[in-house]
């Protein structure tokens, strides 16, 4: 389904410095299809339709990038990536292909003059994302991190936890995020940069980053399991900080696991239910008596922050959201390459 121009909504700043932000999705997978559902539903919600528009997605399968279209509203469909960059009204492309393909995209994306809001981990090391980061810098470019935690109201809801000192003084972390997935192709292929680490372990890592902030950790103690194929099938690092803070992330594709993370302090804890998509926030005293049953706000699908950020970030010509920074990006990037290199683990890219 293609429709003329006059019918679209070109995403261009007015003199206010407002406008809709034509947003392109580049891929056609599973993740794909949850932000293409997201930008339908802000285009039917009076919060969000006049800052984005769900405008394009390409594939390498022209079916199903038609397919992704007409089931979801876009006005249109491209059989390639290099269509989609050639088309002047594109304003941003959510990248939601493999970890392995994010730095070439990302930078042709950039170089063709587009936004882009690429998915998690943003590359499969710190190196490809310094690359990509430069372009942005080269082209002024917003350029952002899809981790939704990161952009989430549950992240507010947490700081204020934390600070308001009902807790006491945090001691102790701990993130675990574990899905039975290893049938999924991309996940056990380490040409495709697989393995649990940067699937689901970016969150457990990013969840206690958001608590720590931009602290530099002292030491790091840190194991893997590896899949027959040689990348990480569950994985247990822990974290000692400066300020004598311990924190433990575990992450695995070969179970099924709470997803709970906890922050533990001298007065009372709190337990965090789903850090992936976090649904409750449990505050308990110090005599275990649960003192608040905190329940997040309601959603369209969770994705919609990352995108209305990216969308404010751009219309205030920002080349990042403070959401999550360029540095954030690079932090949680050379973190994972440093318990790869403890684990002795390369994608063959890399080598």
């Amino acid at each position: 389904m293609t429709l003329p121009h006059d019918d679209v909504n070109f995403g261009r700043m007015n003199g206010k410095g407002q406008g809709t932000i034509n947003v392109a999705i580049l891929g056609a997978g599973r993740i794909a299809q949850s932000m293409a559902k997201t930008l339908q539903l802000m285009a039917q919600d009076d919060r969000y339709s006049s800052l984005v528009a769900p405008y394009a997605v390409a594939s390498r399968s022209m079916d199903r990038a038609q397919s992704l279209a007409d089931q979801y509203g876009f006005a249109r469909a491209y059989g390639s990536y290099d269509e989609l960059l050639a088309d002047p009204l594109v304003d941003l492309v959510y990248i939601a292909t493999p970890h392995s393909l994010h730095m070439e995209q990302a930078i042709a994306c950039m170089r063709a003059g587009k936004n882009v809001l690429v998915e998690k981990s943003f590359t499969a090391n710190a190196e490809q994302a310094q690359k990509i980061l430069d372009v942005a810098d080269d082209t002024g470019l917003l350029c952002t991190e899809a981790i939704w935690t990161r952009y989430m109201p549950s992240r507010l809801i947490i700081d204020q936890i934390v600070s308001s000192g009902v807790l006491g003084d945090v001691t102790t972390i701990s993130a675990d995020l574990s899905y039975t997935t290893s049938y999924k192709a991309r996940l056990t292929d380490p040409a495709l940069a697989g393995g649990a680490l940067l699937d689901v372990g970016v969150y457990t890592l990013n969840f206690i980053d958001m608590i720590m902030g931009a602290q530099e950790i002292d030491r790091m103690v840190t194991s893997m399991l590896p899949y027959e194929t040689g990348v990480d099938a569950s994985n247990s690092t822990t974290l000692y900080y400066p300020d004598g803070t311990m924190a433990v992330a575990t992450s695995s594709m070969m179970c099924q696991s709470d997803r709970d993370g906890r922050i533990l302090g001298t007065k009372g804890y709190a337990i965090v239910h789903n850090i992936n998509n976090p649904e409750a926030i449990d505050v308990f005293g110090d005599d275990h008596d649960l003192q608040r049953h905190l329940h997040m706000p309601d959603q369209l699908t969770g994705y919609e922050y990352e995108v209305e950020a990216a969308a404010r970030a751009i219309l205030a010509g920002n080349k990042e959201c403070l959401e999550m920074t360029h540095a954030d990006t690079l932090r949680m990037m050379s973190l994972m390459d440093q318990m790869r290199a403890s684990w002795h683990m390369q994608f063959p890219f890399e080598k």
